[in-house]
């Protein structure tokens, strides 16, 4: 019976361990808004926790996010992520959200994922050709056209991609279920590390002949949310 009980605690607590590795800690308290001053004294999900006495309603405030900003001319698209860095108050809440729009035919937020986050995107305006790819060995793609109200789920750490289909720009929401998703964009990743990756992983990897991957690693690769990146 001992020894019964005890693996029935044990499986609960490995169940519980891959929770809590899995997604954002849950706050254990009303809030723990998100500050750099050391001395609050109080470290939750990487973040010190700003004295509650002096919150206030725009720790939990952002303005602005119907704003379109300049896209980049190599994507034609830009996303705007709140994270925490954007909201304070989002800090140990699990949430964060995200705007992108997309220029007028071919627009695109490149295929990339999210090592912390699931996300669902609503699409407000515009047609999207979106869909993730399952990892191995299958690789399934799944992708549907989206236009104004439709809803798509891209799973927790998998490849996806939106790319707009329509002669008209396009916008979009997303929302994830961590306060810190990260963004992971596989072409830049690859081709764009800092230093560069060996090419002979690349070329035997990508079956890639060796000059064309010399050309890529040296190409610029931009990151849809930097507004510094117009080229």
């Amino acid at each position: 019976m001992k020894v019964s009980n005890f693996l029935v605690a044990l499986a609960f607590l490995a169940l519980a361990s891959s929770f809590a590795i899995a997604y954002d800690p849950s706050p254990l308290q009303d809030f723990c808004v998100a500050t750099d001053d050391a001395s609050s004294g109080v470290f939750v999900n990487g973040k010190f926790c700003k004295d509650p006495d002096h919150v206030t309603a725009d720790d939990f405030f952002y303005s602005g996010l119907n704003i379109a900003s300049e896209t980049s001319k190599q994507l034609g698209a830009h996303t705007n992520l709140l994270t925490v860095d954007s909201i304070p108050g989002l800090n140990t809440n699990g949430l964060s959200i995200d705007r992108i729009y997309y220029e007028a035919n071919g627009g695109l937020n490149p295929p990339h994922h999210h090592p912390r986050a699931s996300e669902i995107l609503t699409v407000l305006e515009g047609t999207l050709y979106a869909g993730f790819i399952t990892s191995n060995p299958d690789h399934r793609v799944f992708a549907k056209v989206l236009k104004a109200g439709d809803v798509f789920v891209f799973p927790f750490g998998l490849i996806h991609f939106q790319l707009n289909v329509g002669k008209n720009p396009a916008v979009a929401i997303a929302a994830f279920n961590s306060q810190n998703p990260g963004v992971v964009t596989t072409a830049n990743t690859v081709f764009g590390a800092s230093p560069s990756i060996n090419p002979d992983v690349l070329t035997r990897a990508f079956h890639l002949d060796k000059d064309l991957l010399t050309k890529l690693q040296r190409q610029e690769w931009v990151n849809p949310s930097d507004l510094n990146s117009y080229s």
